[in-house]
């Protein structure tokens, strides 16, 4: 079973660019990010003709999460991550796939920083963590898929001090991915490639993705019974240098 995560940034926009992407790479299960279209404007029909059912959440100009399956159903089992009744952003959707639990995410950005939006993103990574553990006592096999807005440590960006302030890299995030890892998940990609994990991100600005300047936010956490069944784990670089890619590359993992 392969199961990719992709920031897509803007669905409807890269939309001949996602469809090409799941014909060549035909992956089971797709968790998206950053659809910026609303629930109206979700280009179901067209991912329906590709083979894929949705469920998504839509937000307009911003946020937006979505699952995909091929030739499977969806279950949506959450819309919002608990707690916070007031969070009304589009940023984690929760269904059962083909026998799994597999959660599409998007994190907070977190800039300026410090500042609120440091502040707003830093809660909402707590309460990923509350709800992570309690999916993990359940024992029910797991994915948790997308874009986390952490680069876990200094191996996960090209060396530089320029992002040294950026909230994507500060101790107090990091800290709370780390604390993830310590419940049990496994970081999929940082398990196959346990030296220097492939980037996920790279700007739109400075030729960075042309010197190959990224950094690794995307992340796919298995369960222990999932990571156990880790084969393979890459990231599809060559989809961010298409035209009018999204600056991010699609991650995808293989299950035995």
């Amino acid at each position: 079973m392969k199961i990719a995560t992709f920031n897509v940034n803007n669905v409807n926009k890269r939309l001949p660019n996602l469809l090409a992407w799941l014909r060549s790479a035909k992956p089971d299960i797709v968790c998206l990010q950053e659809l910026k279209a609303t629930q109206a404007d979700f280009p179901e029909k067209a991912l329906r003709k590709a083979g894929y059912s949705a469920a998504w959440i839509g937000q307009k100009s911003w946020n937006g999460v979505a699952i995909l399956a091929r030739k499977a159903e969806i279950v949506v089992t959450r819309k919002r991550l608990p707690g916070d009744p007031k969070d009304s952003d589009a940023r984690y959707i929760e269904a059962a796939v083909s026998g799994l639990v597999v959660a599409s995410l998007y994190a907070p950005n977190g800039n300026p920083q410090p500042g609120p939006k440091f502040d707003a993103k830093l809660a909402w990574l707590k309460r990923l963590n509350r709800h992570a553990a309690e999916l993990m006592k359940s024992g029910a096999p797991v994915v948790l898929a997308g874009d986390y807005n952490v680069v876990p440590t200094p191996a996960d960006i090209y060396p530089t001090k320029s992002w040294s302030k950026d909230a994507l890299l500060q101790p107090e995030a990091r800290a709370l991915f780390a604390a993830l890892l310590k419940q049990g998940w496994a970081d999929s990609l940082r398990a196959m490639y346990p030296d220097q994990a492939p980037y996920t991100f790279w700007t739109y600005w400075r030729n960075r993705y042309e010197q190959d300047k990224g950094l690794r936010i995307d992340h796919l956490l298995l369960d222990p019974s999932l990571a156990k069944r880790l084969k393979r784990a890459g990231v599809d670089r060559k989809v961010r240098g298409t035209p009018e890619a999204s600056d991010h590359a699609p991650s995808w993992i293989v299950l035995d």
